[in-house]
Formats: C-alpha cells, sequence, structure tokens
C-alpha cells in the first residue's frame, strides 16, 4: 500500500469546504482494478450520490472510505487528515448496511444506544441524544418496540438513527433502500434528503438507480469500469452529459451514431443532422443525442422551421406512462428507434402512421463514444 505525493497545484488539494478528497486513488484485486485512478472532492453537509451499473467499483469506494477496504494506492483525506492506514473504528465515519443489521433481541431505543454504550458515554448523555434522534426520526412512539414489530421503512429509520447518534462526521448508506417496495422506496428518498438537511451530516450514498440519485443527491459521481466519468449536481449530469455513457445512464436519450463534421453529425442513412457546437473533434464517431422531451411529432398538415431538424418515421408504438405519452417511431432507411415525449392527448398517433420527428438544432449534442 503506498501514497502518492503531494500535488500543491491539484485544485481538488485547496478547497476548504470539502470534507473527503479522494486523490488519485487506486484499488486493484489482483490484475483487476476495481478503482482506476480515482479523484473526486464531497463538500461539507453534502448529499452525494455514488452512481453506476452493478460491477463499477462504487461500493469498494464507499468502503475505501470507511476502512473495510485499504487502496492500493493514492490518499483518501478526511479535513486534511490521510485516512489510509486508519481502521474503520478510528474514523469518524459510520457506515449504514443495506441488511440494516438490527438486532432483533432489543428494543429500537436499545439498538439505537447501542453504539453511545460501546462508547462509555454517561447515561444521561446517552438518553437524551437517544431521545433527540427519535424524533428527528419520527420514531418516538416506537422506542420499546422490537425490529420485527417494525414496517420496512421503519426498519430503515431505525438503523439510520443509530448510525446518526454517534454524529460522524460522514455517513455512507450502501443501496439504503434496495430492500423497499417501489411506493416505499419513492417516499423515504425523500425523508433521507429531510433527514439529511436536518442533522447536517454529510451522506454519501451508492446507488444503481438513476431516479434515487437524482431525488436525493445534491451532486452525483456517475461511474463506470472503475473510473469516474462525471461528477455534478442533477441538472447539470441531464443537461449536459460528458459522453454517451452518462447521457444513457442518466434518464432516457435518442442517440444517432455516425461520424463529426461542419455543421454536426453525418449520420448513415440520414446523412447530415445539424447540431450545435461541441468539443469532438472532427471526424471522430460520435452521436447525436437528443432528449424524448425536447422532440415534438409532426403531423402531415405541420410544417418544420428553418430552425429544425426533422427526420421521418413510422410509429412502433404509443404508452401511456402516467400524464405522459411515449411515442416509439422506426425512423425510415434504417432500423433505428426514436422515441418522442409528451403530455398532450388531444391528438394521438396511430400505430403505423407515418410521420416526422422534429426538433431544434440546439437541443441536439454531440456525445463522444
Amino acid at each position: 500500500m503506498t501514497g502518492s505525493t503531494e500535488a500543491p497545484d491539484d485544485p481538488l488539494m485547496n478547497r476548504t469546504a470539502d470534507v473527503i478528497v479522494v486523490d488519485r486513488v487506486v484499488k486493484a484485486f489482483g490484475p483487476v482494478r476495481a478503482l482506476d485512478d480515482v479523484s473526486m472532492a464531497i463538500r461539507e453537509n453534502e448529499f452525494f450520490a455514488l452512481l453506476g451499473p452493478s460491477g463499477c467499483g462504487k461500493t469498494t469506494l464507499l468502503r475505501c472510505l470507511g476502512g473495510f477496504e485499504q487502496v492500493t494506492s493514492g490518499r483518501i483525506l478526511l479535513d486534511g487528515l490521510d485516512l489510509v492506514g486508519t481502521k474503520p473504528y478510528d474514523r469518524p465515519i459510520n457506515m449504514m448496511f443495506q441488511s440494516y443489521a438490527l438486532f432483533p433481541h432489543m428494543r429500537v431505543w436499545d439498538n439505537i444506544a447501542y453504539g453511545l454504550r460501546a462508547e462509555r458515554l454517561a447515561n444521561d448523555e446517552i438518553a437524551r441524544r437517544v431521545g433527540e434522534v427519535l424524533v428527528s426520526v419520527g420514531l418516538e412512539t416506537l422506542a420499546e418496540r422490537r425490529p420485527h414489530q417494525l414496517s420496512g421503512g421503519q426498519r430503515q429509520r431505525v438503523a439510520l438513527a443509530r448510525a446518526i447518534v454517534k454524529r460522524p462526521r460522514v455517513l455512507l448508506l450502501d443501496e439504503p433502500l434496495a430492500a423497499l417496495d417501489r411506493k416505499l422506496r419513492g417516499e423515504m428518498q425523500i425523508e433521507l434528503k429531510r433527514l439529511q438537511h436536518e442533522v447536517g451530516i454529510t451522506f454519501v450514498v451508492v446507488t444503481h438507480d438513476q431516479e434515487e440519485a437524482l431525488t436525493m443527491a445534491d451532486r452525483v459521481a456517475v461511474m463506470h469500469a472503475g473510473k469516474v466519468l462525471q461528477v455534478g449536481a442533477p441538472v447539470e449530469l441531464y443537461d449536459h452529459p460528458v459522453n454517451h455513457f452518462v447521457a444513457s445512464f442518466i434518464g432516457r436519450m435518442n442517440f444517432l451514431r455516425g461520424v463529426v463534421v461542419d455543421g454536426g453529425v453525418d449520420a448513415a442513412p440520414f446523412g447530415l443532422i445539424r447540431a450545435g457546437g461541441t468539443d469532438v473533434a472532427r471526424g471522430a464517431a460520435a452521436y447525436l443525442a437528443v432528449r424524448p422531451e425536447s422532440a415534438r411529432l409532426l403531423w402531415s398538415d405541420e410544417a418544420p422551421s428553418d430552425d429544425d431538424v426533422h427526420l421521418a418515421g413510422v410509429v412502433e408504438a404509443v404508452a401511456f406512462v402516467g400524464a405522459q405519452v411515449h411515442t416509439h417511431l422506426r425512423l425510415d432507411g434504417g432500423e433505428t428507434s426514436f422515441v418522442v415525449t409528451s403530455v398532450k392527448r388531444e391528438r394521438l398517433p396511430a400505430v403505423g402512421e407515418s410521420m416526422h420527428v422534429a426538433w431544434s438544432i440546439g437541443e441536439g449534442r454531440i456525445l463522444a463514444e
């Protein structure tokens, strides 16, 4: 295990508002790099999400932050102090596991007090802090119950209370809502964010659910194959993804593959598809990306404007998802599928109907592969 050298000119190392700085961390399991030169900064009182598919390295990074895995190289700084080599119990960091790991024979009150008793705090201090956290998580009337007498959401709050009662600098959460049903998971996403705001502790949560990350987090790190591809606020990731993977992982996106040319992308068999500026080099393979809600359908009595890109297609399916309507088209001249999302229901296309899909030039993004 080695540490990397100081880099005084590195902007990651000069930010006083950051609680955690991950500096060029590598974690290898034999020849496999689960974390490959990862750097990021997590801010004071921030709800920060690590998002990515299974096997991308997000849980390994969380375990490195908690001290359950030691890095192969690089540094993890907490308030400027390097944690590499520090045992989990010597870090002011708590971890809330997916299983909750509650003691089944103990009351809610005793489950929450367990860590404070292990620290040999005075009984009146334990009682005061447990009482405060019971109120903050809305469990004050359930303090005498055992875990088997609680709902899934209530057990989740007990586990959260047990973690925050010790007042860690950082709380790590590994897929904290995975065991809950869809409706309760949606409710607890808002609840977790409210609690994080009230207790004022930095939360770092691992999830593979993009909706969960975008709902709860102040900022999100999108990971893939051991690397961090982009870190940003949810709206930034959605509106300005840096590449094809991030765009495909955050929300739904239509892609047309081609080569970057002056004015847009040359995408066979459609020819030039105009788009705004891009950092992708001319001649490079790339994707023209359009969000479904940024496109619209054109009926036979409608004409596109001069600022529109438009392509012909045939309606394959029309799907209702709550207030939204998703129209799936098969574009003419190929096997490319295109989805248009709208909220209007006054006029619906029919399966098999020929239509055009259109979007303004500025709505098309050129993304690297």
